[in-house]
């Protein structure tokens, strides 16, 4: 018995938020470019760059309106009435997914307050891409968009977010990466991991997974390629379970311990301390398998 498996459902009196290429035009969707040509509009951010898209793969007679940061207010109200009153619209932005960090949340929040069914496809997306090969971890994660221009207001939200214990995903863009960089490797630990992920998809992609302490030596090797959107990933706080436990316990007592454990057994060592200085003895373990 063979199954039938519907790809081609389409929805009238809809908006269909539709991720577009990155970079790598392969990287469309079937779905998306049979959504595209069945929508009586395309709400782009930038028309131009649409029209490119859609010439390449062959999508004719559909209607263009811009909607950018600059003019979202102005016309996302009067998309909404136009789906209202029975058009079908696409809403796609110059790469990616749209509205992570582009243009089309008003667009989105109106329609669904005013019942507008609303249908997001799965696609490209910079930040998730660079996240799964970048080698920190992938359970938990943030997304802070572009950090603050101005420079205090910078170092303020970088010293905010250091102690953040989940994988902080950054853009950026090529003409401030330099000094982010510094910024970074100012505030946050030496050891902490940073990746860079440029030219994501294109045939140019790289990847750089370094230490805070090695960026400064790369700036000034001019190894960094500056290219396009960058995305930076910092790896989670991790705390020193180390010093964590030597705030405990007091230096001159972890030293006693230390020279005891090369004449008794670890329990003989954790013993004497507890019953000599009253310290717990899971710290004084702890201590022990950390060393």
């Amino acid at each position: 018995m063979k199954i039938k498996i519907k790809t081609n459902i389409f929805y009238k009196n809809s908006l269909y938020i539709i991720p577009t290429p990155i970079g790598n035009m392969g990287d469309i969707t079937y779905r998306a470019i049979n959504i595209l040509k069945k929508v009586n509009i395309i709400v782009a951010e930038d028309t131009r760059i649409t029209n490119n898209l859609l010439k390449k793969f062959d999508i004719k007679k559909r209607v263009l309106i811009s909607m950018n940061n600059f003019n979202e207010n102005q016309k996302y109200k009067k998309i909404a009435k136009k789906i209202k009153n029975g058009l079908s619209a696409a809403l796609v932005s110059n790469a990616g997914t749209p509205l992570i960090n582009d243009p089309g949340y008003n667009l989105v929040k109106y329609c669904k307050e005013i019942g507008i069914k609303i249908i997001s496809l799965p696609g490209a997306c910079s930040l998730i891409t660079a996240l799964i090969t970048s080698g920190l971890t992938t359970n938990k994660f943030c997304f802070d968009g572009y950090l603050p221009k101005n420079k205090k207001e910078k170092h303020k939200y970088l010293k905010e977010i250091k102690k953040e214990k989940r994988t902080i995903i950054l853009y950026e863009s090529s003409h401030r990466i330099l000094s982010t960089l510094k910024d970074i490797a100012e505030i946050f630990d030496e050891n902490r991991y940073i990746v860079l992920a440029t030219e994501i998809t294109k045939y140019w992609e790289k990847t750089y997974k370094i230490k805070c302490k090695e960026i400064l030596t790369l700036i000034k090797k001019n190894k960094i390629k500056r290219r396009g959107e960058i995305v930076v990933l910092i790896e989670g706080y991790k705390e020193n379970k180390k010093l964590k436990i030597e705030k405990e316990i007091p230096k001159n007592i972890l030293i006693i311990f230390n020279i005891l454990q090369k004449y008794k057994t670890k329990k003989e060592s954790i013993e004497i301390i507890k019953n000599n200085f009253n310290i717990k003895r899971n710290l004084l373990y702890k201590h022990s398998i950390e060393k």
